[in-house]
């Protein structure tokens, strides 16, 4: 894939992420954009995956380049970046998952990092509300 047909892509998981959620979480940008099937981010879930890039079909340099795209258009679009912490699923919340192989602490928070539109969230919750009344 070229890089402008990924940066295409990476843009438009970006925007449609923000426009259902009010945010947007690199793991389900690369989801979106092929790089990571569903079931292979469960099986990371779960812990049957040790990290999540192994499961990634793109190399270390293009996931990096994805994660470059992704921060570029959270800053470019004034998102505000949220840490979040990912444990195992059914497991006690002490379990941290990891990202990487390396598990370099920039990388793993890179990717831990959602980008949040507060104004689209207080759209989407008073949408909920109208909707609940």
């Amino acid at each position: 894939m070229d890089t402008k047909n990924l940066t295409g892509k990476i843009h438009n998981a970006m925007y449609q992420n923000i426009r259902q959620k009010g945010f947007a979480a690199p793991v389900d940008v690369l989801m979106d954009i092929g790089v990571l099937e569903k079931k292979d981010y469960e099986d990371w879930r779960f812990g049957r995956i040790p990290f999540l890039e192994k499961v990634c079909h793109a190399n270390l340099r293009q996931l990096s380049a994805i994660m470059s795209e992704v921060r570029a258009y959270a800053a470019k679009n004034k998102l505000k970046p949220s840490w979040t912490f990912y444990h195992q699923y059914g497991k006690d919340r002490k379990n941290k998952l990891r990202f990487s192989k390396s598990g370099d602490e920039k990388i793993e928070n890179a990717y831990a990092t959602h980008y949040v539109d507060a104004q689209k969230i207080g759209q989407l919750k008073e949408t909920t509300n109208m909707e609940e009344n």
